[in-house]
């Protein structure tokens, strides 16, 4: 890759980034693809969030990705919105065209794609437990109820935003089927005999020296587990592993929500092959 005038720049805000994996793919993808494109992480403190999207504009960036803690906050800042952001409440994707800002959401699709493609599994009639109330639990749970889920419950160490999160799937999707448990009896034996999925949306695994979010107990053979964390085998995914119970962490979830996003900014399909090799060959020499 040589960046030259010409060079169109794309790239992540998040607070913070510099743990992003998505310009090792992305900018294999533009590699492969033949374009003259460039991906970058922007470190965006969220005061300064209304600032970095006017810089869009400002630096002609033609596409940018939009990570925590800045995904419910961004769509005020930009001058339309797809109709998925305007249900699920957030948005992960930025379009330039021409000073014109678009945001879009490619969470819950590249998700979608992940649990069905990579992981063998149709959420179709499931019952679903969640862990999390922020903008990917928004993203993943509204894309869940269209989806066809049965029942959804949610688990939020704040639990005014896990009645945010409830009201707004009964107010958008008229989904009636939700129930909300405290964080501190996210445990009880009871909770837990009828799931299929569950899922963790939070920042909980992320560092070793985080909580035990699911006690190995309650992990039945028939679950399916899906943790977004990607920076690193959290506990409730190397409990699983250990089980023999299926899995996905949140690489899967992330290559194909950026697929989604590298086709909306070049209008062509993204090598999702590709991307998924350079991630596999980034690990293989000893990166994170």
């Amino acid at each position: 890759m040589q960046i030259t005038g010409e060079t169109t720049i794309t790239g992540v805000f998040g607070w913070p980034v510099k743990h992003s994996l998505s310009p090792v793919f992305q900018n294999a993808a533009f590699l492969y693809s033949g374009l003259n494109w460039v991906y970058i992480p922007f470190e965006v403190n969220p005061e300064n969030l209304g600032k970095a999207v006017d810089a869009i504009r400002v630096f002609s960036i033609k596409g940018i990705n939009i990570t925590i803690p800045h995904k419910k906050n961004v769509p005020q800042y930009v001058d339309s919105v797809d109709d998925d952001v305007n249900l699920l409440g957030v948005a992960n994707t930025i379009v330039n065209e021409n000073g014109i800002l678009k945001g879009y959401t490619t969470d819950g699709i590249g998700f979608l794609r992940s649990l069905k493609e990579d992981g063998g599994f149709d959420p179709a009639g499931k019952n679903v437990f969640m862990f999390g109330s922020g903008g990917s639990a928004f993203a993943l749970s509204g894309t869940l109820v269209k989806a066809g889920i049965s029942n959804l419950i949610i688990c939020n160490r704040t639990y005014e935003k896990a009645v945010m999160l409830k009201n707004h799937l009964k107010k958008h999707f008229g989904f009636e089927n939700i129930e909300i448990v405290q964080f501190k009896k996210r445990n009880h034996p009871s909770l837990w005999k009828n799931v299929d999925l569950v899922i963790n949306t939070t920042s909980i695994g992320m560092n070793e020296d985080n909580i035990i979010l699911v006690e190995e107990k309650n992990l039945s053979e028939n679950i399916f587990v899906y943790d977004i964390v990607y920076n690193r085998k959290t506990n409730l995914i190397e409990t699983s592993l250990k089980r023999g119970i299926r899995c996905l962490d949140g690489l899967s979830m992330l290559i194909f929500q950026g697929a989604v996003s590298f086709t909306l900014w070049t209008g062509i399909d993204a090598p999702v092959e590709i991307m998924k090799k350079a991630i596999g060959d980034y690990r293989k020499n000893g990166k994170k």
